[in-house]
């Protein structure tokens, strides 16, 4: 199959860059959370987001088409996952809530890590 122009690839980025972003926008509606309390949407956002990661690289083999990586891994969870507001989150927790701040932080990091190779274990051929 022939590798798709740079303009598919950017449309493709950008469809799923909008379904992504809006899916993260809508769990953090549903769940906000107040000063100082745990971001808990943020932080489900970013683990979720991280195991399918490892799932969608897992399963996309070279014989995939060549926009669904694009599409399914920088387009949706690219902009479902959010790793600039979870720093902001961790920034707004400091100084006044130093414990939930590292709990966060430090949790947000081994969680998504974990949940990635989790992803990919699930995802790999058996």
């Amino acid at each position: 199959m022939a590798q798709p122009g740079l303009p598919r690839v950017l449309g493709v980025v950008a469809l799923g860059g909008i379904i992504g972003s809006l899916a993260r926008y809508g769990l953090a509606e549903a769940s906000p959370h107040g000063p100082g309390e745990f971001p808990w949407s943020t932080f489900a956002t970013n683990v979720v987001g991280c195991f399918a990661i490892g799932l969608l690289l897992a399963r996309l083999t070279p014989r995939s088409h060549p926009l669904l990586r694009p599409f399914l891994g920088t387009g949706i969870l690219g902009g479902f996952t959010t790793f600039s507001t979870f720093a902001v989150d961790t920034e707004k927790l400091l100084p006044e809530h130093v414990v939930v701040a590292l709990v966060y932080f430090f949790g947000t990091v081994a969680a998504g890590l974990l949940a990635a190779t989790l992803g990919e274990w699930a995802g790999r051929p058996r």
